[in-house]
């Protein structure tokens, strides 16, 4: 599914971010930790952002430990709660960090564990929908304007929204969003990642047909595992039934940390395109290169009615024309 070959890029030796600043949403575990954790080693300012505080001071404490002197700091952020979206989002805009820039963010929280049953949000939201779709639908309206303000004629921020692999496997178009029927947890999951997706692309093509100088790229960590990743106290413990049962998928699973690989490329990598799909060169493990996403991803139709029924869900509309003011 590559469609090019491979070429230069060492994760092992990011470009220095000194001077940018990055937020990642679930950063208290898994991609989200070792995403940051690879920023932070490369000198960006990094936002670590989650729902429990325990486990984000908990991931905060490990990063500093593993890397002396990083910049990093913690932001409360649930992506199923529209109102700590916001709160999040008003900190940001509002300069409680010590920063003057946002040069990109990394959509990376959401459920993969989906529940047996079909759960609703406090606002009467399908959870998975909302989780993995919605709340990163709203953080994006929130934090346009300063993303866009962030661009210079070198560097346009950058957008990243975690797909999956999942999407090739079953079409799932996401006809009834909020799975009012015939709701089971793999398609809850697959679903919402062809929804991902799709709003990924959405969002590029209408950055673009707005003049705003922000990229939206997608990126997928192949099969990336927790019994095949590096142990860090607080953030990655697995026991040893888990690392045996992990480490007899090697042959197609990689670490948490390589999986990261995919979506820094998409994130930092000067010949990354807005509307770009990145992904592990073997499917499920190998270094990063660009591929083509699943068809229902990519349909027209797909994606505009995942776009309404987000703007329909949240009351919200992408501020576009504020943001395309930013153009330098």
């Amino acid at each position: 599914m590559s469609t090019s070959a491979h070429d230069a890029w060492d994760p092992t030796a990011l470009p220095s971010q000194e001077g940018r600043c990055y937020l990642v949403t679930g950063a208290n575990a898994g991609l989200g930790y070792f995403a940051s954790e690879k920023l932070a080693r490369a000198g960006a300012h990094v936002i670590l952002s989650g729902r429990h505080p325990n486990r984000l001071a908990a991931a905060h404490d490990a990063l500093a430990a593993r890397v002396p002197g990083a910049s990093v700091e913690t932001l409360l952020l649930d992506v199923a709660n529209p109102g700590s979206i916001r709160a999040a989002a008003a900190s940001v805009r509002g300069g409680l960090f010590q920063r003057t820039r946002l040069d990109g963010v990394i959509f990376n929280a959401g459920l993969v564990h989906t529940p047996r049953h079909r759960e609703k949000t406090r606002d009467g939201r399908e959870l998975v929908f909302a989780t993995n779709v919605l709340g990163h639908f709203i953080l994006g309206a929130e934090l346009l304007v300063p993303l866009a303000r962030s661009a210079t004629s070198r560097w346009s921020p950058r957008i990243v929204w975690l797909g999956s692999m999942s999407t090739w496997l079953g079409k799932y178009a996401p006809n009834d969003m909020q799975l009012d029927e015939g709701y089971t947890p793999w398609k809850a999951y697959v679903q919402s990642k062809v929804a991902v997706q799709a709003l990924g692309l959405e969002v590029d093509a209408r950055l673009r047909d707005a003049g705003v100088p922000v990229e939206s790229v997608i990126a997928h960590p192949g099969y990336s595992i927790g019994g095949r990743t590096s142990r860090v106290a607080g953030v990655n413990e697995p026991g040893a039934w888990k690392r045996l049962r992990d480490m007899m998928q090697a042959p197609i699973a990689q670490s948490k940390e390589r999986g990261a690989d995919s979506v820094l490329r998409a994130l930092l990598d000067p010949r990354v395109h807005g509307g770009d799909y990145w992904g592990p060169k073997r499917i499920t493990r190998g270094e990063p290169v660009r591929q083509r996403p699943s068809r229902t991803s990519m349909d027209p139709e797909v994606r505009r009615r995942v776009w309404e029924a987000c703007e329909d869900l949240s009351g919200l509309t992408w501020p576009f024309e504020r943001a395309a003011r930013f153009v330098r």
